[in-house]
């Protein structure tokens, strides 16, 4: 049955034809959207309903993927097949001097307190033999625990990626986000010692979301930092949760994205420095992709007797947004990779670069395994 499904988002991306197929985080039905035509679609105001895909730059408008025809299947329970190897590219040292030049201007800015933190990103092309749908089946398999999904529109491009970080999840007036912070190369099953460098930055998030959302929700609560593991990788999160106020869906995404995990303290000054260092467009690498506005209509019996065939009705309003990390790019045979990691005070060049060949490791896994 579950090859069947892969079949019919076969035909939709070898007729050119805009989709997406996603599963959340330990679940185990598969989910796909499918566009009736071609048109390029864009969020004005988040009161659309529909599948969201936005780039890291705020300033550009995200795209909106129809639900004209949609389809959910079970993934079939299996091991997997894939082993916790990491795999390094010998492409991954080709940009290493320029990488860890552009990590000491980082630092410089924070030395010359014009930043507090900034987050540090690159790109890898590798040749890979494997089709997209054989990549998506080998991330579904391999990251039970991340967003997994597929995402396609001619007029953008084949994206991929198993992230682990929520955005933002809304029921109603309720929401719930995240701070992701901190990264530690997994070493068996114990979780790891986490420095003050991890710490510090994990902080950071944690404050500028509760900053963000002050004058936008009511009744906040901010969970204890746990340790978290998201395939070979370690970090630290804090769970933020609450009750939407009178603003809507645009400005609490505006106040929260993107989040200084992917872009740094303070915001624009960051994301200023990002964008004249980097080199390369991010594109849609450090944005955010979900469910945007689905409805749920809930009905259930009417409990009061003598009312026969008499239910209740209930419709929820839900969103579930994603940031875009861990993820690839397709342009035919060639496979782009993005990584990052986050610059602080504490910081050690080599130390971060060697992060981010880590990080390399989730999407190269399944590429090459």
């Amino acid at each position: 049955m579950f090859l069947n499904f892969l079949d019919r988002i076969k035909d939709q991306l070898d007729k050119g034809y805009p989709f997406v197929a996603y599963r959340h985080p330990k679940e185990l039905v598969v989910k796909a959207i499918f566009q009736k035509d071609k048109e390029l679609n864009f969020v004005e105001d988040f009161r659309e309903s529909g599948f969201v895909f936005a780039p890291f730059d705020s300033e550009q408008s995200p795209v909106l993927l129809k639900k004209d025809e949609f389809l959910s299947q079970a993934y079939p329970q299996e091991s997997s097949l894939l082993n916790d190897t990491t795999i390094f590219s010998e492409f991954e040292d080709l940009d290493k001097d320029f990488h860890l030049q552009m990590i000491e201007k980082g630092l410089d800015e924070i030395a010359e307190g014009r930043l507090d933190k900034v987050v540090l990103s690159r790109k890898i092309g590798v040749d890979t033999i494997k089709t997209p749908l054989e990549t998506f089946h080998a991330l579904l398999r391999k990251y039970p625990s991340a967003f997994c999904y597929i995402w396609y529109h001619p007029a953008v491009g084949l994206w991929l990626g198993a992230t682990p970080e929520m955005l933002l999840q809304t029921e109603n007036k309720r929401f719930k986000t995240m701070s992701l912070a901190g990264t530690k190369l997994a070493v068996g099953e114990q979780g790891p010692q986490w420095d003050k460098k991890e710490l510090e930055e994990q902080g950071m998030v944690t404050e500028f979301i509760e900053a963000a959302l002050a004058d936008k929700v009511t009744s906040m609560t901010i969970s204890d930092t746990t340790a978290v593991r998201a395939g070979n990788l370690w970090h630290l999160k804090t769970s933020v949760s609450g009750l939407i106020g009178r603003c809507g869906l645009k400005e609490i995404i505006s106040a929260l994205h993107p989040t200084p995990a992917v872009c740094g303290l303070p915001k624009l000054k960051a994301k200023t420095f990002i964008l004249n260092n980097e080199n390369y467009n991010r594109e849609y690498y450090t944005g955010f992709l979900g469910e945007l506005n689905f409805k749920e209509d809930l009905r259930r019996p009417e409990p009061r007797r003598n009312q026969e065939n008499r239910v209740y009705r209930t419709v929820k309003n839900k969103t579930a947004l994603y940031v875009n990390l861990r993820c690839l790019q397709w342009q035919e045979k060639k496979v782009m990779i993005y990584v990052g990691g986050g610059i602080t005070n504490g910081s050690v060049p080599e130390d971060e670069w060697k992060e981010t060949k880590h990080k390399s490791g989730t999407m190269l896994n399944v590429l090459f395994n």
